[in-house]
C-alpha cells in the first residue's frame, strides 16, 4: 500500500492511498503523520488503518488522473554518504582528480564504524514529482543521486520508504570536503516522492531496486540500476546515528546513499529530465532547470 498526496479540485493537498491497479482512495487525514498518530492511538499499524478505509471506499480515482505533490512535508531531510562502494569510488575520483593511487578520507569513512550523516534539506527546499530541480550556478559538474529514503517518526521508527534525489556538485565537493554543504544544499536541490510505501507492506527493503534514467532532448543518455542489498550498512544502523543525541522531528526523511553514478565525463544541463524509479514506490520524475543567478555585492 502506497500513500500519496495530490492536488484536489479545491487546490488543496489531499492525502490518499494507492491500491491494486493504481486505484486512488482518499484518506480522511490532514497529512501522513496524522494517519500514523491515529494508527498508534488505535493500537494498529498504518497499513491496517488504511486497508480498513480502502475496503469501505466507494469513490475511486485513477492514479493517472491526479496531479501529485510531495507525499509528506518532511521538516528535515538528512542523507548518508559513502554507503555503497560505487559512491566511495566516485568520491575518490573527485577528491584525487582521477589519480586513484592512495587512500582518501572517503576510504576511511567507508570502512569506519561511524557513517557519514549530513543535513540535506528542509521542506521549503524540497520538491516533489514533476517539479524542477535546479542546477547550482557555480558548479560545472552536477549529477542526480538516486536513493532510497526512510520516512521516520520522532523516535527513529521507520514508517515507510520513499524515492529521493540528492542532487550533488561533484566539482565543489571534490575541491574540498569542507565544501560539502555547498555541494549538497541549494534551492530545489532535493526531490522526494512520488509515494510512501508503508513499512508493513514491505517484506524485505533490501530486495528493493533503484533505477535512474536521464533524458536529454527526449533521448535517454544514461540509465543505471542497483539493489538496496548492495548497501554496506544496515538501514537501522544509519537511523541509530541520526537519532543519537539529536532531536528528530516526526516525518523526517533519511536518504540512505547512492549506488548509481553517471560516467565521470557526464554533467546535467538545462532541460534534462531525471527519472528515479523504485518498483513498489513509483517513478520520481523531475525536469532540470537553470535558476536565475542572484548577484551579491561583496564589500
Amino acid at each position: 500500500m502506497r500513500i500519496i498526496r495530490y492536488i484536489n479540485n479545491q487546490k488543496q493537498k489531499q492525502l490518499a492511498a494507492v491500491g491494486n491497479g493504481n486505484k486512488v482512495y482518499d484518506l480522511p487525514f490532514e497529512d501522513f503523520m496524522s494517519l500514523v498518530q491515529q494508527a498508534n492511538e488505535q493500537g494498529q499499524t498504518a497499513l491496517q488503518v488504511v486497508s480498513d478505509i480502502v475496503v469501505k471506499s466507494k469513490d475511486v480515482l485513477e492514479l493517472e488522473q491526479v496531479t501529485l505533490t510531495t507525499p509528506i512535508d518532511a521538516p528535515e531531510v538528512w542523507a548518508a554518504g559513502v554507503t555503497y562502494e560505487k559512491s566511495k569510488d566516485a568520491r575518490n575520483y573527485e577528491a584525487t582528480q582521477g589519480k586513484l593511487d592512495s587512500q582518501t578520507f572517503y576510504d576511511k569513512v567507508y570502512d569506519a564504524e561511524r557513517p557519514e550523516i549530513f543535513f540535506k534539506s528542509t521542506a521549503a527546499r524540497t520538491v516533489g514529482p514533476d517539479d524542477p530541480v535546479y542546477l547550482r550556478s557555480d558548479s560545472n559538474w552536477q549529477i542526480p543521486e538516486p536513493e532510497l529514503g526512510l520516512v521516520l517518526d520522532s523516535d527513529g521508527t521507520i514508517l515507510g520508504y520513499i524515492a529521493g534525489n540528492d542532487m550533488s556538485c561533484r566539482d565543489i565537493e571534490g575541491e574540498n570536503p569542507l565544501y560539502l554543504p555547498q555541494a549538497k544544499m541549494w534551492k530545489n536541490s532535493c526531490a522526494i516522492g512520488p509515494a510512501i510505501l508503508l513499512k508493513d507492506a514491505v517484506e524485505n527493503p533490501y530486495d528493493l531496486t533503484i533505477i535512474c534514467r536521464i533524458f536529454r532532448n527526449d533521448e535517454k543518455v544514461f540509465e543505471g540500476e542497483a539493489k538496496v542489498n548492495q548497501l554496506k550498512r544496515k538501514l537501522d544502523e544509519l537511523v541509530s546515528y541520526l537519532v543519537l543525541d539529536n532531536e528528530v522531528f516526526a516525518g523526517t526523511v533519511l536518504l540512505t546513499g547512492t549506488c548509481i553514478v553517471p560516467p565521470n565525463d557526464f554533467t546535467l544541463t538545462d532541460n534534462d529530465r531525471i527519472e528515479i524509479e523504485i518498483p513498489g514506490i513509483g517513478v520520481l520524475n523531475n525536469p532540470v532547470k537553470v535558476q536565475e543567478k542572484i548577484e551579491v555585492e561583496v564589500h
